[in-house]
């Protein structure tokens, strides 16, 4: 009997605090741990203009979501400025963006265009993204605002 009990109390706990557990915002692309861009250093893409991969030495949280990052002074500087390092569309494929879909990405698949990091689902997509990026930007960004509050899996 006092078994079933301490079961019961313990299971109450655990889902209390399963409620208190800190997700991703539902606007960021991260994985089951909330980490973006799959450990890899935002910073980098723009200080050694390549992906580089971050470490778990070096992190911050920014909307919910843990980025990892290669170096302390990398992390030092997207803690002072999150909004010029974090990938726009809050880490989603801005092609998909484009195509009113949240679309994980590759992080190989990069670019920064006027000072802003954009990823893409792969190399192919981003091939086709890089065809007329003025004007996938545009409808990426006239999209953003009614997709970005959605899941994934209701667009």
């Amino acid at each position: 009997m006092k078994s079933n009990i301490f079961k019961g109390i313990a299971l109450s706990v655990a889902m209390a605090f399963a409620g208190v557990a800190v997700a991703a915002d539902k606007d960021m692309n991260a994985d089951a741990n909330d980490v973006a861009i799959s450990g890899y250093d935002t910073v980098a893409y723009f200080n050694k203009n390549m992906p580089v991969q971050g470490s778990d030495k070096f992190t911050a949280v920014y909307k919910n979501t843990i980025y990892k990052f290669s170096s302390e002074q990398n992390r030092d500087a997207f803690r002072a400025n999150p909004e010029k390092f974090a990938p726009q569309f809050g880490g989603y494929c801005a092609m998909g963006v484009a195509m009113e879909k949240k679309l994980n990405v590759d992080p190989m698949a990069w670019r920064v265009v006027d000072g802003k990091l954009y990823l893409n689902l792969n190399k192919d997509v981003q091939t086709k993204w890089a065809s007329d990026i003025p004007g996938h930007l545009k409808t990426a960004q006239s999209n953003w605002p009614e997709i970005k509050d959605k899941s994934a899996t209701e667009l």
